[in-house]
């Protein structure tokens, strides 16, 4: 397998940059050499995931809504759309902002690309893929989506945004990348956001029962955070349009997802069994062919690796008050 494609950035925007995955972007792209503009409304985003870059040379800042306003002064190169409650904690709770960032947002992020001719990303989600009738799930799948579900304020905002994206580059030649992101998970996740990683592991490391929906064997695929932001700037730097999935294919079931953060976190916690969510997808794990082929990209960390370097943070943050 070849390293992952590589491209030298200038400047970038990153909007959502405050976010979990936005902000180790936004890490990432400093640590290449690039400038970096952050455009984040902080209605979801954590100040605390981009305080340790505030001072570093080329960082800059901008606290604004997506969906009314991109204020950049300085010409990008690359324009990164990460903005979107992310959590089902907060779309659920922002439904309408959701559709906004979705929508208004990235014709936003779209404008500005083309005006400045940058390379645009648009983060979408493995959700587009809702309940699928197809496991694994490859890019030409339409899915099986539930347009007016207690989740559809953003599955079909993201599927918007793919739209909304193709169409511009098709009317405008703007130079578009869609990736689709699959259960991305580290360190920076809100403990009670609502995924089940940070979940179980502040109820882990808390001593407190394990909340498994249902009965348990849904499945998901856990992508480490720094593979899944390889695999972005990987698909940034080449000129596929996609869209491409960006996810690790080793599915696992919640419930053997909940032991082995209790075995890893070294607690006594037992697994207590709650309602599922209304429209939960019962399977989801990539086919990352396309991503392999033509990024010369997978992820490289492990399931366990990767759980015990969030455990890790998660008990640090905990020990910092």
């Amino acid at each position: 397998m070849s390293s992952p494609i590589s491209r030298k950035w200038e400047h970038a925007v990153v909007t959502g940059g405050a976010g979990f995955v936005g902000s180790h972007l936004c890490k990432a792209l400093l640590d290449a050499g690039a400038a970096v503009t952050c455009v984040d409304d902080l209605s979801t985003g954590r100040p605390e995931n981009i305080a340790p870059l505030l001072d570093r040379p080329g960082f800059t800042l901008v606290q604004a809504n997506v969906a009314e306003e991109l204020p950049v002064n300085r010409r990008p190169d690359l324009v990164l759309h990460f903005a979107s409650p992310a959590s089902p904690a907060d779309y659920l709770r922002l439904p309408l902002h959701t559709m906004d960032t979705g929508s208004a947002g990235t014709r936003n992020a779209l404008t500005l690309a083309h005006e400045s001719e940058a390379r645009f990303v648009l983060a979408s989600t493995s959700e587009v893929y809702g309940d699928p009738q197809q496991n694994p799930q490859d890019e030409r799948y339409w899915g099986n989506v539930n347009p007016v579900g207690p989740r559809s304020v953003y599955d079909e905002a993201k599927r918007f945004g793919e739209a909304l994206t193709t169409a511009h580059a098709e009317t405008y030649g703007t130079d578009t990348c869609i990736v689709r992101l699959f259960n991305t998970y580290g360190p920076g996740m809100r403990g009670h956001d609502g995924r089940a990683v940070p979940t179980f592991v502040r109820q882990a490391l808390a001593g407190e029962p394990l909340t498994v929906t249902g009965d348990g064997r849904q499945t998901r695929s856990l992508c480490y955070v720094d593979d899944t932001v390889a695999g972005i700037l990987a698909a940034a730097a080449h000129g596929l349009r996609g869209p491409v999935n960006i996810g690790n294919p080793s599915e696992i079931s919640m419930l053997a997802l909940a032991r082995l953060v209790v075995a890893l976190a070294g607690s006594s916690s037992e697994v207590r069994y709650i309602e599922r969510p209304v429209d939960d997808p019962a399977v989801r794990c990539p086919d990352i062919t396309l991503a392999r082929d033509k990024l010369g990209w997978e992820p490289r960390v492990g399931a366990e690796e990767g759980l015990r370097r969030t455990i890790d943070w998660f008990r640090a943050e905990a020990a910092r008050g």
